[in-house]
């Protein structure tokens, strides 16, 4: 079912990228020229829901106009002074970002990949200065099937094969324990356990919800222990899972919060660890640094992209229309094909039976009924459009959703 390019000025676009470009991703056959709000086009004209949102950096909606005149403004101004200088975008964006997620201090990035490294750093200096952890003794507990970025300390503790072929030796110091199980977690903190980073939900993994109760026991055992607990919430933060933060479905309480994609409204990079005084108040001059970390046009940018969050009531509106939707598809979905429908808010997932084919072909299908979702694994496609969908279009959705397995799964 995928989309013959020859004649098409699609096939133009993808021939230049596959020629000049390093071949490190396998996107679907559409070339996207045009966003606004739920939906993109295509060079060739044709209309999509997007069903991606840029893997949860536009929950904003493509192009909110709030955004793109802040970015316009702020463009005429000043757009970069690096931390040599001071901005007056900085302050402000901090007081903003600590007031609404109450905590004391904020450390700005570029990347989510940064903003994980950045509180690496942060837990091993706690550990070192103020748990007395030995020199070079640290450790960092993770969980299997996590994704936190690409960097080569990153990949160094996943469990995904791939992550790591051909780019070692790696960094030392984590330890790895299954996700949703307390007792592994409990069993593996020794004296020189500094952290726990985990992912409120597991996004790559395949939108993997945690059972009832365990946010909470992480929270615990690491307090108990004197272990800093890190939520990475680059992805399930900032509204996505009908929360503000994935962590508040329970009684939890991270030491560190990183945040990254929907922190720049779908328009430019910018990611951060927050953390109080404790943590972030180890750092001295010269301990960490970005030349555009904190810059004034992202920081313009990101604090009218967290008053369309709050102003907009998206996280209210993520929970009501992820209810609907996840409530929608198990109605009408063969469940011989779908095996499970999942989620949270608008991060959700379907789990494709391998018996009916592999979820590509799925995502494919979807194409050329004009959504645009992708899948991640080999049987689980991810569904998580723009905070700002309407109904109709949720529903128009769903519709192309139960037309395109009903189809697929019978070739």
């Amino acid at each position: 079912m995928e989309r013959d390019p020859r004649t098409s000025k699609t096939h133009a676009f993808i021939e230049e990228v596959e020629a000049f470009g390093a071949h490190n991703y396998h996107p679907l056959p559409v070339v996207l020229t045009k966003g606004l709000g739920e939906w993109v086009w295509d060079v060739e004209g044709t209309q999509y829901i997007d069903m991606l949102s840029a893997y949860s950096a536009v929950n904003q909606g493509h192009c909110h106009p709030k955004i793109v005149t802040a970015m316009h403004d702020q463009l005429s101004r000043i757009t970069l002074t690096s931390r040599a200088f001071h901005n007056d975008k900085l302050g402000p964006w901090s007081r903003k970002l600590c007031e609404l997620t109450g905590f004391e201090k904020v450390l700005p990035m570029n990347s989510g990949a940064e903003a994980v490294e950045t509180a690496v750093k942060i837990a091993r200096k706690w550990g070192y200065l103020t748990k007395k952890v030995s020199q070079d003794k640290a450790e960092i507990i993770v969980c299997s099937d996590n994704f936190h970025g690409r960097t080569t300390t990153i990949v160094g503790f996943s469990t995904d094969p791939q992550y790591q072929k051909d780019f070692g030796p790696f960094s030392p110091g984590f330890r790895v324990v299954p996700y949703d199980d307390l007792p592994a977690l409990e069993s593996a903190i020794n004296n020189n356990t500094v952290g726990f980073l985990f992912e409120p939900i597991q996004g790559e993994a395949g939108v993997i919800v945690p059972k009832e109760g365990y946010l909470e026991g992480v929270s615990k055992i690491c307090k108990r222990n004197n272990v800093l607990l890190i939520a990475d919430e680059i992805q399930t933060g900032l509204c996505r899972t009908g929360k503000w933060f994935a962590h508040q479905y329970e009684d939890c309480s991270p030491d560190l919060l990183v945040l990254g994609k929907a922190l720049g409204g779908g328009v430019y990079p910018i990611s951060c660890v927050l953390g109080n005084n404790e943590t972030l108040g180890l750092l001295k001059p010269g301990d960490h640094g970005s030349t555009f970390g904190g810059n004034p046009l992202a920081c313009a940018v990101s604090m009218v992209s967290l008053d369309v969050l709050l102003h907009e009531k998206l996280a209210d509106r993520a929970l009501e229309m992820g209810a609907f939707f996840r409530e929608q598809l198990r109605s009408k979905l063969d469940p011989n094909v779908v095996t499970q429908v999942r989620g949270k808010g608008l991060l959700n997932a379907i789990e494709i039976n391998p018996a009916f084919g592999k979820a590509k072909k799925y995502t494919l299908g979807f194409m050329e009924r004009g959504l645009l979702a992708k899948d991640t694994r080999d049987t689980t496609i991810r569904f998580a459009p723009p905070l700002t969908i309407q109904k109709a279009t949720l529903q128009l959705a769903v519709e192309k959703i139960v037309e395109t397995v009903k189809f697929v799964s019978k070739t």
